[in-house]
């Protein structure tokens, strides 16, 4: 699962519409007639603490499966019928066309007025809501990095360590073959999970600068050597029989790719931190004693920092341009007073998510799950990068050409020289 993207179980499950209040007397989503003002936010993930905290703070919020949102909110902009509060993913494709446009509020003003607006924030998570040198949004919920899990039983059955660089990595790949174990768990029928190698290779070879580039749709940005180099890598695992077999039809939405881990039938699964819940759920005992987590490796001669990490640094909430002066104000003091307090922190803690937020390592102290959620804050916290993930920080129609790529990729359908070329005639497009 993946929450916070396109792709979240939890998610994208439920298209219906969920409606917290709408009683409010207001004339469009923004309030363009006046009124209080209005959020739009997601179904699933951390869905209860904005319902607590808009009613709280008298917030009228809908909430809505993923795809259906994203069709409304677009819509939504572009008619300036945009709700007050606009969530988003951070810097990605969808909220710099909506900077571009003039759409939403320049908050930087404010926070040179209360830096502790953002600056309570894991600067490697505030930044994700920073657009060409200026703060657009603010973090709203918990982050989820990326890193792997792994099984303990398995390595020690077979004598081996967690793997802390590539080469670690592709020499655990024949001890696992040889004891009838896949080394890594893979849902290459969803896709998005292919992502995960592509993103770390390129950073561990390249730096974020790699990527950076490809973001600002660079002319041959697809064409870096790191990239390339990434790919070929990606073959080479596969070609070695990194993955279980069979990974092309294997479903990330079903579980059936982290069943393969607590099972005992894979040694190890690159994903996000919103698995363990999952895993915590299934077998308890496995979660509390047999499960293990580690960044992924470095690469030798790489460019990118081994403390980088990729994966959803946060959702954030923009206030749109187009809002009454009132509700932009009572925003503001949401944003200032409402988001990330005490309350609200505890609420995401409870549930078994990190809040982005600084200075709370004796909150995590006190949760059911104290070292695992310190570890998954010890991650962000210390991450020079956080790169958001690619298929939300590129436009909607690279990002479907990214996913289709790769697929093609990963099945060796394609070489590594033929992705980047098409990955390349996406380009501004």
């Amino acid at each position: 699962m993946k929450p916070g993207t396109c792709r979240t179980a939890l998610i994208a499950g439920l298209a219906a519409l969920l409606t917290l209040t709408t009683a409010c007397g207001t004339s469009g989503p923004s309030g363009a007639g006046g009124g209080k003002p209005t959020a739009w936010a997601l179904t699933g993930g951390d869905e209860q603490v904005f319902r607590t905290s808009f009613a709280a703070d008298g917030i009228d919020g809908q909430f809505f499966g993923n795809d259906a949102y994203k069709q409304k909110i677009r819509s939504a902009v572009g008619a300036d019928q945009a709700p007050t509060l606009v969530y988003s993913w951070g810097n990605g494709g969808m909220l710099r066309s909506w900077v571009a446009a003039g759409k939403i509020l320049d908050l930087t003003p404010d926070v040179q007025q209360d830096p502790a607006l953002t600056g309570r924030f894991l600067p490697s998570v505030a930044k994700t809501g920073v657009v060409d040198g200026k703060t657009y949004a603010v973090p709203n919920n918990s982050m989820q990095p990326v890193f792997l899990f792994y099984n303990k039983d398995l390595f020690a059955q077979v004598g081996a360590q967690p793997p802390k660089t590539w080469d670690d990595l592709m020499a655990l790949v024949p001890k696992f073959t040889a004891a009838g174990i896949a080394p890594f768990s893979l849902g290459g029928q969803s896709k998005w999970p292919q992502l995960m190698w592509e993103e770390y290779l390129v950073d561990r070879i390249g730096g974020p600068g790699v990527f950076d580039a490809i973001a600002a749709n660079k002319p041959g940005a697809w064409s870096d050597p790191a990239v390339l180099e990434a790919n070929r890598r990606i073959q080479q695992l596969v070609d070695a029989g990194g993955f279980v077999k069979g990974f092309n039809s294997i479903s990330t939405d079903s579980n059936a790719d982290l069943a393969l881990l607590y099972t005992g039938k894979a040694a190890m699964y690159l994903m996000g931190s919103w698995a363990f819940p999952t895993i915590k759920e299934a077998d308890p005992e496995f979660a509390a004693s047999k499960l293990g987590y580690t960044a992924f490796p470095a690469v030798p001669g790489g460019k990118g920092d081994p403390a980088n990490i990729a994966g959803n640094p946060a959702n954030f909430w923009s206030i749109s341009a187009r809002a009454t002066d009132a509700q932009k104000q009572a925003a503001l003091k949401y944003l200032r007073e409402g988001v990330m307090n005490d309350t609200y922190v505890d609420t995401l803690l409870a549930g078994g998510s990190v809040p982005p937020v600084s200075g709370i390592e004796a909150k995590l102290a006190k949760t059911p799950d104290p070292q695992y959620l310190s570890y998954v804050y010890g991650l962000a916290r210390t991450a020079p990068n956080f790169q958001l993930s690619w298929d939300q920080a590129v436009s909607p129609g690279q990002a479907d050409a990214l996913l289709n790529n790769l697929d093609q990729l990963f099945l060796k359908q394609i070489t590594p020289e033929q992705f980047s070329a098409n990955m390349n005639a996406t380009i501004g497009k």
